[in-house]
């Protein structure tokens, strides 16, 4: 272990007095899921480690297990009272994190929670999304709520549209008999990307606290139309060449079905019924087998209505539109780009950017997601944790085009591996006289 602490540190070296303190306090405890005498054997062995180490009762546990198995853990944990009901300042803490996915549709998204809500209180379940722990994402609402530069003209007055996209240049691994069972939809974009977009567009809360950023995050669910059909498409990578590498097909990979009908690849129009955001079209896509790993939001504004800059004034001046781009991944940071004229007697006009990077601005190491998550989950902190309201209604929004995806079957594959997406996604937004940006 002290040797995979090394080499995924962001630190040059570690502290070596910090990891043997650590090192003396790691323990392993093996048993089955379903076998009851294992649970009774942990709760004894947790209280011999309390009196030995001293750490009160307090309970962390971590669902970092295949989905089919959270509500048996979660109904064994309670019966052999490794849970408690009664928490206060003064008492020990009993907390459970879940990994994604929070069930594969609304109906099975709510028999986990009747599981939940019969076993642990919900004030100690913490639902973690990975996207929320990273510091960029942590700074959305920062950049549009304390910035009077940006808060200003975040509506649709000025913004043209937003794309929210996740580029990931590898396969499926050996996470064929998991993705089998879910797909592109269910794996990144019901949550993660739904995440992003409800930070991106949601009315500013009456203070910054766990519960008033969820409401309002809950509202922006609520407000999402529909999807039409026409306004999703998926798709499923087949065999090519992604970084000077030949790569097989979705469907050659291990652990799926030769005929697979899964979706490695989904982008999405969605539209926002409210004041705000009236009339402007977010683009979400995500796909795997893509050229290269990143994930960023671009948020698009209108060309500047000023005839001083229209062709019969200024021929040299073909303006480009404003964009913000917000990079979570990889070289977090922002970058704003906008028209600037060129030096010389010539009125010409480009495009200029201005662009920020946490690592060397700040001239320090950004945390991992995960370490941020659980340190608030340690000290009872939610904010970055997703709430069952939140888990159903985005399933509300989704369950719907699985349905009906689920009834037409696809002809698949439709973009090679190494390529930039399908055809049809390109189409999207070309019928909206838009195009993607380069990954």
């Amino acid at each position: 272990m002290k040797l995979a602490v090394q080499h995924f540190s962001h630190s040059s070296e570690i502290d070596i007095r910090v990891w043997e303190s650590l090192e003396n306090r790691i323990f392993y405890h093996q048993a089955n899921f379903s076998d009851a005498e294992g649970y009774s054997v942990l709760k004894a062995y947790l209280e011999q480690l309390d009196q030995q180490y001293g750490t009160q009762g307090n309970r962390l546990f971590y669902l970092s297990t295949p989905p089919d198995y959270f509500q048996e853990i979660i109904r064994n944990l309670n019966r052999h009272q490794l849970f408690y009901h009664e928490q206060g300042a003064q008492q020990p803490w009993s907390r459970l994190i879940i990994e994604k996915p929070f069930g594969v549709n609304l109906e099975t998204a709510r028999e986990l929670q009747q599981c939940i809500d019969a076993n642990i209180d919900e004030e100690s379940v913490y639902r973690i999304d990975h996207y929320l722990g990273k510091e960029t994402v942590q700074n959305i609402l920062t950049i549009r709520f304390a910035n009077t530069l940006f808060e200003s003209c975040w509506n649709s007055q000025y913004i043209d549209h937003v794309q929210i996209s996740v580029s990931e240049s590898i396969g499926i691994g050996s996470r064929g008999n998991f993705f089998e069972k879910s797909g592109m939809l269910r794996d990144m974009v019901q949550n993660h990307l739904t995440q992003l977009l409800c930070l991106l567009t949601m009315e500013p809360p009456s203070e910054f606290f766990s519960e008033e950023i969820k409401k309002e995050k809950i509202k922006i669910l609520k407000k999402i139309l529909p999807i039409r059909e026409e306004d999703a498409v998926r798709g499923q990578y087949g065999e090519g060449i992604v970084q000077d590498v030949s790569v097989l097909g979705y469907r050659e990979e291990e652990n799926v079905d030769p005929n697979s009908s899964v979706e490695t690849y989904v982008a999405l129009k969605l539209f926002i019924d409210n004041p705000r955001w009236k009339g402007v079209p977010f683009y979400l896509q995500a796909g795997k087998r893509l050229p290269k790993r990143t994930t960023d939001i671009a948020v698009i504004f209108k060309k500047s209505s000023y005839n001083l800059f229209n062709a019969e004034n200024c021929p040299l001046c073909p303006l480009e539109n404003d964009l913000l781009i917000i990079r979570i991944q990889p070289d977090e940071g922002v970058a704003l780009q906008f028209n600037c004229k060129v030096p010389g007697t010539n009125k010409l006009v480009r495009p200029v950017k201005m662009d920020f990077r946490y690592d060397s601005y700040f001239n320090t190491v950004t945390p991992e997601a995960y370490e941020r998550l659980l340190c608030d989950c340690i000290l009872g902190d939610r904010t970055l944790f997703t709430s069952n309201e939140e888990v159903l209604a985005s399933w509300e929004l989704f369950s719907p085009l699985l349905e009906k995806w689920s009834q037409v079957r696809p002809i698949f594959p439709n973009y090679m591996a190494g390529s930039l997406r399908p055809q049809e996604a390109d189409e999207l937004l070309s019928r909206d006289g838009k195009a993607w940006r380069p990954y």
